[in-house]
């Protein structure tokens, strides 16, 4: 068995599906599925349930790619020593970002691929609940994401910024005066959430169980584009970040009275002293 091998498996579970595995690594969809195959017959296990829709690890297929990960990583540090060796700063570098915190970043990964152009930059969107598992199991190196907490198990983190969150409306208005909101008043409006796991869903659930306020939602959505196109429209008001709603000019934004939700982005990696790529990305983070 090679690296090449592990890489496709894993290409896969984190992909979720062998098209997609073969669109990241830019082969066949049939050479991902062959690789598979002959690392299972060779393991005389199966690595993933397949269905019509999608695919899932095994229990064996668990235990292979947290393994892989493990060999892969350790692969890709040979090649950065060698790299160093030379005076440059090569492989790989595996950020994870979620919706709306990408301007925290793009400065910093300008400055970074000026200044090292050898290293691969893969971003990665995810969900917040997510990316903290994947930081664990060397999915990924580094993450730019909303966190309450401080100090996640295995994790090191480091506040970027904090900020209020705003109510977002059509440029008519579902209120009829400029004035702060507040949370019952939002509450008895239709609102445009976020899907479950969503930083920005967390705060908002927390400020209104804070309030006191029980909440019903129209729309559950998970992009911005979209949560911004049914303001717009007049379907509903969304809460989201100041930051954020910024990038809409054309709707109206309201600040609340009280029991205003927060927004808290941290950059985080796991524990320990971090690799050469990672130690030089954070030295431009701000």
């Amino acid at each position: 068995m090679d690296l090449r091998q592990m890489e496709y498996v894993v290409a896969v579970a984190e992909e979720g599906g062998f098209s997609a595995a073969a669109r990241r690594l830019h082969v066949v969809q049939s050479a991902v599925s062959g690789t598979v195959r002959a690392v299972e017959r060779e393991l005389g296990v199966q690595l993933f349930h397949r269905t019509t829709h999608r695919v899932s690890l095994t229990a064996a297929g668990q235990a292979f790619v947290s393994a892989a990960r493990t060999a892969l990583h350790a692969a890709r540090q040979v090649r950065v020593a060698v790299d160093l060796t030379k005076g440059e700063l090569g492989g790989e570098l595996r950020v994870g970002v979620m919706q709306g915190v990408f301007t925290a970043l793009d400065e910093a990964l300008a400055a970074f691929h000026e200044q090292h152009p050898g290293v691969l930059i893969r971003l990665r969107q995810a969900p917040a609940d997510t990316i903290g598992p994947s930081l664990r199991d060397g999915a990924l190196d580094l993450a730019i994401v909303a966190l309450d907490q401080p100090q996640p198990r295995g994790l090191t983190t480091r506040l970027l910024f904090e900020e209020e969150m705003v109510l977002v409306t059509a440029a008519t208005g579902a209120l009829p005066d400029d004035r702060p909101v507040t949370v019952p008043e939002v509450a008895r409006l239709p609102l445009v959430d976020f899907t479950a796991g969503w930083a920005i869903r967390h705060a908002v659930d927390r400020a209104f169980r804070a309030a006191g306020v029980d909440r019903s939602t129209t729309f559950e959505v998970n992009d911005l584009l979209t949560a911004a196109d049914l303001v717009r429209r007049d379907l509903g008001v969304c809460v989201m970040p100041e930051s954020i709603a910024a990038r809409f000019p054309d709707l109206t934004t309201r600040r609340f009275a009280d029991h205003a939700p927060f927004w808290t982005v941290r950059v985080v990696r796991p524990a320990g002293e971090p690799p050469p790529a990672v130690a030089a990305l954070l030295r431009h983070i701000r």
